[in-house]
């Protein structure tokens, strides 16, 4: 039997104060996988994401969510953490009052859980590696969370977070928006870093831009709520190259959103 963390999903759907976004998504995503969903705005790709790691916003009305083996949607979301799954947020909260180190060393010892913990020495010198090949000043351990961190460095710090808690499935919400190309490369190399049998990821983006840094092994399009074409790189390369009208004329799609169906 495989040890190997596993995210499935079937015909997933979600609805938003009584309003269907998500209308069957399905998806497996192995360890040792990287899965990239692309498609236009408005068609629900971070309603998936938040929907996914519980936040009460999104109703799951119907469908199967299991994460190795586990019933998903039975899961609170601190829960759904422990088991090691992670959502790198398009837009992060800043938190006045509470250090990023401070912060970091909570969610690892909360992961590893109540006799466990990671000492002191340690969790430093494992945060110290990682925000070294992050190029983040180490002034950025003192500094409170996310409080006037640009958009790049807030990224930055969402990756840094995923380094230290080593989830086994990872979800990645626009991680490249607002990225400069320097940054982009370096947010890359920290995903690339964990790639391994013992972590799967699920990118989401606009753009193909980040797929050349971070290498997908399957790509998928999403429109009207679902994935409604699959492939490989090179689908992320059409894409690039020529729009979505091709697949929305090869389906027959009139309005990609959710909003007309």
């Amino acid at each position: 039997m495989s040890n190997k963390p596993n995210l499935t999903l079937k015909d997933i759907k979600v609805e938003i104060e009584g309003r269907e976004i998500l209308k069957g998504v399905n998806i497996e995503i192995k360890g040792g996988e990287i899965h990239a969903i692309m498609g236009p705005n408005g068609t629900g790709k971070s309603t998936l994401a938040s929907a996914l790691m519980g936040h009460p916003k999104y109703e799951i009305t119907s469908g199967e969510a299991h994460l190795n083996g586990e019933d998903l949607l039975e899961m609170e979301v601190d829960e759904r953490a422990r088991a090691g799954l992670f959502l790198a947020m398009q837009y992060p909260s800043e938190i006045s009052g509470v250090t990023n180190s401070d912060f970091l060393r909570s969610a690892v010892n909360a992961k590893r859980g109540e006799g466990n913990e990671i000492s002191l020495m340690k969790f430093i010198r494992e945060m110290d590696s990682k925000m070294d090949v992050l190029e983040m000043d180490q002034k950025f351990a003192t500094r409170y969370l996310n409080e006037g961190f640009s958009g790049g460095e807030k990224k930055r710090n969402e990756i840094l977070q995923m380094m230290l808690l080593k989830p086994g499935i990872a979800i990645l919400d626009e991680i490249d928006s607002g990225l400069d190309i320097d940054a982009l490369k370096v947010v890359a190399e920290g995903v690339n870093s964990m790639r391994n049998d013992e972590f799967g990821c699920l990118i989401i983006t606009h753009y193909q831009r980040l797929l050349n840094y971070i290498k997908p092994d399957f790509v998928h399009v999403f429109m009207q709520g679902r994935i409604v074409k699959s492939g490989g790189p090179e689908l992320a390369e059409r894409l690039e190259a020529e729009g979505y009208d091709w697949v929305k004329e090869e389906l027959g799609i009139e309005d990609e959103t959710v909003g007309k169906g």
